[in-house]
């Protein structure tokens, strides 16, 4: 899709034609009585029927605030103004039914609200009474259904705050039951978990943030301490959520719906939209337009100009249960800015890059320490885990590795069946000897200390692992120390290096294995205890970011007892004279009291007390 690729991204007027280019390609994809979008042929965990009409539904998230502006047309509207008619009409064969508890259309429903709170004038005001009871009644229904108990809730929150602005029924009990739910999930630092022991991921940004930032903004005069509340706790995240983005414009890939691409950036549009000021306008526009123009890049539409599920290309591997072909439009709230006016400051404002920034930021919500290289191109977000989990696909690659990269991306398994098909990059994977691999699920105990961080984990009741993270860029150190009752074979995976070309240099010695490419650098040694290192090419399309991969792993036999292994892990960008050379290797000691590590040369050591 080279006409959205080319886009500089510069004007208002380059950002909605950007959405205009997206948007284009859906026209030949409508229903005949245009209520659904059938953009694909992969199933979900929903009826294709539902999947057309969450198509459908999606597109509303960038159509309406571009066509907030009094003076704004688009064609496309005209379709999406009679397959509403159509879908909230019972008589119509398009009807898009009736919702049961936990319905995907519940999702689907919240944009409705946001369009009624941005454009009434060109979705409510053109209806019949007929149309406006149908729209009104289909939309009521939400407040008959449960709704998961995580971000949902805020979808019936939406909805209603639509439904009240055109003056129609709603329910303020509603409203006022789920807001207090939702405010049990804050972590504190503006950090929301999305549930109750859920994670703390993109979850609290492109949807409870996201959320309440558009209720704060309509909800200011009558509900003022909450909407203070929320744009408070939003300029507190931005803080930290800052360090999630690189300056080339791309994020940590990190947790489920990664589909969503370009949602990333949507938190920053909501805090535009909402007028709250944790950084100046220009930072604010350039991380935006960044990871735009960044995704724009990515082989992110297929041939007919259609965004595809996966990451940085089509990959079903990776998806969740609830992906429809549809699903990826949800992207579409980083337009949310095109609701301002041409002359609001925002668009009059000069792009910045992103404001220094600490080189070790530790995020004691998410779990997480993160580090940048000093081009602030690399970020890598150290994690040790969490004590639940949930049922999502691939949770373990999500949500549990060791460390995410923004460069090296992450991978998930494509089966059962050994080092190859398990893809075990950035973590430590445990076998029998039968060839079946497990890797850390939850963590049973983990702690954060200023040089390094402490997980406890259970691959089986009978293994116990304790395992240390040495955060660091390019290297960091990862020290296990295994109790069990069964031998063991173990695989510590590296970072996952992209082979896109057929030849790649490949280092091998005694204690280590580096590979590169053209654009990164990819290693691991072993610094304390046995093993064998070598490059694993794991099955194709199992990294989100890479086609095809090799793996630096190294393979220990385990026995019963007790067994102590370190290994240094590299992970790097650029080659030859263009990178830190890792030659240089950090040194480790283990004796009876303490750990000593020298990461990099010159620098103090990093004492941990093995005990803990």
């Amino acid at each position: 899709m080279q006409t959205i690729s080319s886009n500089k991204l510069k004007t208002r007027e380059e950002v909605r034609q950007a959405l205009k280019q997206i948007v284009e390609q859906i026209k030949p994809h409508y229903s005949k009585g245009h209520a659904i979008l059938k953009l694909g042929n992969n199933g979900s965990a929903f009826s294709d029927k539902v999947a057309g009409m969450e198509g459908f539904s999606r597109i509303l998230w960038g159509l309406a605030p571009m066509l907030a502006g009094e003076d704004e047309e688009y064609d496309i509207w005209d379709h999406h103004i009679q397959g509403i008619k159509n879908g909230t009409n019972r008589q119509h064969e398009e009807y898009w039914g009736e919702l049961n508890d936990y319905d995907q259309r519940s999702v689907e429903m919240a944009v409705f609200g946001l369009a009624l709170l941005l454009i009434p004038h060109k979705l409510w005001d053109p209806l019949s009474s007929d149309e406006k009871q149908n729209l009104s009644e289909w939309l009521q229904q939400i407040n008959r259904v449960e709704v998961h108990d995580c971000n949902w809730l805020f979808f019936p929150i939406l909805v209603n705050l639509g439904l009240k602005h055109v003056g129609e029924p709603y329910s303020s009990s509603v409203i006022e039951r789920n807001l207090t739910r939702i405010d049990e999930f804050y972590l504190g630092n503006g950090w929301y978990e999305d549930g109750i022991n859920g994670h703390a991921d993109y979850y609290g940004p492109f949807a409870i943030h996201f959320y309440s930032l558009i209720y704060a903004k309509y909800m200011e005069r009558e509900d003022p301490l909450r909407a203070k509340r929320y744009k408070q706790r939003a300029e507190q995240f931005a803080q930290e959520f800052i360090y999630w983005f690189a300056s080339d414009g791309s994020a940590i890939p990190y947790g489920r719906s990664l589909t969503y691409r370009f949602a990333q950036s949507a938190f920053w549009s909501a805090a535009v939209f909402a007028g709250i000021s944790p950084f100046s306008l220009g930072v604010m526009k350039g991380i935006i337009l960044r990871n735009l123009r960044y995704w724009f890049r990515q082989p992110i539409f297929n041939e007919q100009g259609i965004l595809t599920v996966g990451y940085h290309y089509q990959n079903l591997i990776m998806a969740e249960n609830y992906n429809s072909s549809g699903s990826p439009y949800w992207a579409l709230k980083t337009f949310l800015p095109l609701a301002l006016a041409t002359d609001d400051p925002f668009w009059l404002a000069e792009e910045e890059p992103l404001p220094p920034l600490k080189n070790n930021k530790i995020q004691n919500q998410p779990h997480m320490v993160l580090c940048r290289n000093k081009s602030n191109n690399h970020i890598l977000a150290f994690n040790t885990g969490h004590p639940t989990t949930n049922e999502h696909t691939h949770t373990s690659a999500k949500y549990e590795k060791f460390v995410y990269s923004n460069v090296f991306g992450f991978s998930v398994p494509r089966a059962e069946w050994g080092l190859g098909q398990g893809a075990f990059d950035s973590t430590l994977a445990v076998s029998e000897g039968d060839n079946l691999y497990r890797v850390k699920r939850t963590s049973t105990y983990y702690e954060i200390a200023e040089h390094y961080m402490l997980t406890k984990w259970n691959p089986w009741t009978d293994v116990n692992v304790k395992t240390w993270i040495v955060p660091g860029n390019p290297w960091h150190i990862r020290i296990h120390c295994i109790q069990t009752n069964r031998a063991l074979h173990t695989a510590e995976g590296g970072f996952a290096l992209g082979l896109e070309e057929e030849n790649y240099p490949i280092k091998r010695d005694e204690n280590g294995c580096f590979v590169e490419n053209k654009n990164a650098q990819s290693g691991v040694v072993i610094l304390h205890g046995t093993g064998t290192s070598t490059p694993l090419f794991p099955n194709a399309n199992t990294n989100i970011l890479h086609q095809r991969t090799v793996i630096p792993t190294i393979q220990t036999e385990v026995p019963i007892g007790e067994t102590w292994l370190a290994h240094a892990v590299y992970g790097n960008m650029g080659t030859g004279t263009d990178v830190e050379s890792y030659s240089e290797r950090p040194k480790l000691t283990i004796n009876e009291n303490r750990i000593e590590i020298h990461l990099l040369k010159g620098e103090p050591p990093i004492l941990i007390d093995m005990k803990g």
